[in-house]
């Protein structure tokens, strides 16, 4: 027997391309959305009435780092152990994950891509959600991130799979692929939160990133360049990554950006994390990390506004805490002179982009059923998508999954 559809009348569509209906009807049949259109001047018997409300595509991280740890995410997670009390089991770590997914898709972000996350936990989160064992997010995973060789490699352990020459990298790429993963990940630079390493320079030859690019894209899976200098950033957009991020040394070379715009690659900006270096958490990291993180501040929001004058396609990436504050990065992507349509398209259809999916991000006929509902209207504040009592309904797969119509309408959450 066919599924009976389900009918969302009378919102303000924000189709995630760029266009708004004031007064649309979606339908949804099954896992997908089969139709959209004006809204009927009379509400269809059965239908969800979203009268005074707007409607978008399910948001879409590009960049997280899904993890038990919880470093930058205070109170999220339990309490540091205090002296004297017995340890606690590692098993633990996986009902935070839990936790974490489901407080993603409380937010309204059906989808996100882990670019790193220690001992596989990313992939073990991706297949509980798969099985239906925890609710949650899409979640795509790189696996283990290829670096060379690095200081890097101390700190992150188990985030990193370290290699060095053409072949290694080569095998290092087919690890991944062995482990499950989505996409590949790779350390184009050194990175901003470690002492010991330069992020100006490559950190790879360039017969090093050639072999990751090329493995990688001969297997069908894409490649995101974690990227700060321009050294490093020049060679994975020389060498056809699929998505940079960071990017934040982007605007002193123009040409690499009308470069990215002519290619489709991606950038995903990242501001919230230099916020957090810059201001958040300065106690936390050494001195000169904190002084490095403000001029990376300001020239990330350079190349913000350089990449969208040159045309790059931006996507939204978190790269921050507690999980389900993701839209902040919206915020701050307004802040930096997005207007809020652009932020919204880079949370959504531009995300889709960067991870390679051509089934989210708009709400069309054909895509997969991911919305959000929100009371008010984003285009007129942005932050509304931060707001949790704003966040109305929300729908993965078809299926209701959180918001407050589960409570006030008697939805059954999928």
């Amino acid at each position: 027997m066919a599924p009976s559809p389900l009918i969302l009348w009378g919102a303000r569509l924000i189709d995630g391309r760029g266009a708004v209906q004031d007064r649309a009807t979606v339908v949804i049949t099954g896992s997908t959305i089969t139709d959209v259109g004006p809204a009927q001047r009379d509400r269809p018997p059965g239908a969800i009435d979203l009268t005074g409300r707007t409607m978008l595509p399910g948001l879409v991280d590009a960049h997280v780092h899904l993890s038990s740890h919880m470093e930058r995410s205070p109170d999220f997670g339990p309490r540091e152990v205090l002296n004297g009390e017995p340890p606690r089991p590692r098993e633990l770590g996986y009902f935070i994950l839990a936790k974490a997914a489901r407080a993603l898709l409380d937010a309204g972000i059906t989808t996100v891509r882990d670019v790193g996350s220690y001992d596989d936990e990313a992939l073990a989160l991706r297949e509980a959600n798969r099985l239906g064992l925890v609710g949650g997010p899409r979640v795509l995973s790189c696996g283990r991130i290829v670096s060379a060789t690095a200081p890097g490699g101390r700190i992150f352990g188990t985030m990193y799979r370290e290699a060095d020459g053409p072949d290694e990298m080569r095998k290092a790429v087919r690890e991944q692929i062995r482990r499950g993963a989505d996409f590949i990940k790779v350390m184009a630079t050194g990175a901003r939160s470690v002492v010991d390493e330069d992020p100006e320079p490559a950190q790879l030859t360039q017969p090093e990133l050639h072999a990751v690019v090329d493995e990688a894209h001969r297997m069908g899976l894409r490649v995101a360049a974690h990227a700060e200098g321009l050294g490093g950033t020049r060679l994975a957009v020389e060498e056809g990554v699929d998505t940079i991020e960071h990017g934040l040394s982007l605007h002193r070379e123009p040409r690499l950006l009308d470069r990215m715009a002519e290619r489709g690659i991606v950038l995903v900006p990242t501001l919230t994390t230099f916020h957090d270096l810059a201001e958040r958490f300065t106690t936390d990291f050494a001195p000169k990390l904190v002084e490095q993180a403000k001029r990376q501040l300001e020239d990330a929001y350079r190349t913000l506004t350089a990449a969208a004058r040159a045309g790059v396609i931006l996507a939204m990436g978190h790269d921050s805490g507690p999980p389900g504050d993701d839209a902040v990065e919206l915020v701050r992507m307004v802040e930096g002179g997005l207007s809020p349509q652009a932020a919204i398209t880079a949370g959504t259809s531009g995300a889709a982009r960067a991870l390679g999916l051509d089934d989210a991000g708009a709400v069309t006929p054909g895509k997969r059923a991911d919305l959000l509902v929100v009371d008010g209207n984003p285009l007129d504040s942005i932050g509304i998508l931060r707001e949790r009592s704003r966040i109305w309904l929300v729908i993965k797969d078809g299926q209701p999954s959180g918001g407050r119509a589960l409570d006030a309408r008697g939805l059954q959450p999928g």
